[in-house]
């Protein structure tokens, strides 16, 4: 007879993964439920870590959670590959974000006014100095800023790293897709089902679709720049991620569409505004052009704790575009629930019933 366990996990995401570490860790049986871990969200994200360059006008308390992730990223990335024996490619190198015209400078001060105003780490530099710290850069560029605490790491090799790691702590994998709760029998139940997760439970959560590209440099060598850029080009709005693989990930379109198709139109716009920023990239080989679906919410904020009217199920989803830098302070403050019955202070704004009707389950 099969032992019931004491936490089942629904997605085998990032979140979800880290979350069936996390309680195994702690001496849980834990049973993570997913036919497919990792093809979701995460296998199209970039893996940037970036409380400051994603801090927008009235998300106050959501960008305090970023921050407070973050911060946690070092430690989880050393203890993920200790208990994982891989590298999960956390890179600390720091993010630039530019303008590359008048009014693109002119829509980024804009910003870094208001991540300033609540003390975040951003600092405005000159054209000349960005090009001391990035040579890759156009001459075109008309200045921009640093944010040193702004990380990347790589998505791809976080996932089987999770896995490996939540496995070894005793978790078991089911591949079973889950179609409703009442199929899902455990002393606590956390759907971490990313877009899945609004026909389980009832909340609003939507998919936004991305569109990414990945290029190669040539020779497989490491890409001419190091940081993370984000710019603004001509109005377009795009991001750089280099890998020391040579892999560069340009991204991302937001989408309010449930599609996973590529369009020639965004490729297009995604590789224009990056060979604007950085002109070598033309050079590049074009590797991938790939779309996923984001689990967005009303507010822009995840949702995270205790689902109104259903004792023992707990949900931790819409992460929208910050599935990747929550990823440890979800699986922290949900493990916490689970064990001690206590919410972390830090859920308050960010719990289920912030939506007032009790959703309708699955």
């Amino acid at each position: 007879m099969l032992t019931r366990p004491d936490v089942a996990i629904v997605g085998a995401g990032p979140v979800g993964l880290a979350i069936a570490w996390r309680c195994a860790s702690r001496g849980l049986r834990v049973t993570v439920h997913d036919p497919a871990p990792g093809s979701g969200a995460s296998h199209v994200a970039a893996g940037m870590l970036s409380p400051v360059a994603e801090a927008y006008f009235g998300e106050h308390e959501l960008t305090a959670l970023l921050a407070e992730s973050a911060a946690r990223w070092p430690r989880f990335a050393a203890d993920l590959a200790e208990a994982a024996g891989a590298d999960v490619g956390y890179r600390a190198d720091g993010t630039l974000v530019v303008g590359l015209t008048a009014d693109d400078l002119a829509e980024a001060r804009r910003l870094w006014s208001y991540q300033q105003g609540w003390g975040l780490p951003i600092t405005p530099l000159r054209p000349s100095e960005l090009r001391d710290r990035e040579p890759a850069l156009a001459p075109r560029v008309r200045g921009g800023a640093v944010a040193p605490g702004d990380h990347q790491v790589d998505p791809r090799r976080l996932v089987p790293a999770l896995r490996a790691a939540a496995e070894r702590a005793g978790a078991v994998l089911n591949p079973a897709r889950v179609g409703a709760l009442s199929e899902v029998d455990a002393g606590a139940t956390v759907v971490a089902a990313g877009c899945g997760a609004a026909a389980l439970t009832g909340l609003p959560v939507r998919p936004v679709k991305g569109q990414v590209l990945r290029l190669r440099a040539p020779g497989r060598g490491a890409p001419d720049f190091r940081h993370v850029i984000r710019g603004y080009a001509d109005g377009e709005s795009v991001y750089l991620v280099p890998r020391d693989s040579g892999e560069v990930v340009v991204g991302a379109t937001v989408e309010e569409r449930a599609d996973t198709e590529v369009t020639a139109g965004a490729v297009l716009r995604l590789l224009r505004a990056a060979v604007d920023l950085v002109p070598e990239l033309a050079e590049y080989d074009l590797v991938e052009a790939t779309a996923g679906l984001r689990p967005g919410t009303p507010d822009n904020a995840p949702i995270i704790g205790a689902l109104p009217g259903r004792p023992g199920v707990l949900v931790a989803t819409g992460h929208h575009r910050h599935g990747i830098v929550l990823t440890p302070v979800t699986a922290d403050l949900v493990t916490e629930l689970i064990v001690t019955g206590e919410p972390d202070p830090l859920l308050a704004p960010f719990t289920p019933d912030r939506f007032g009707k009790e959703p309708r389950w699955n």
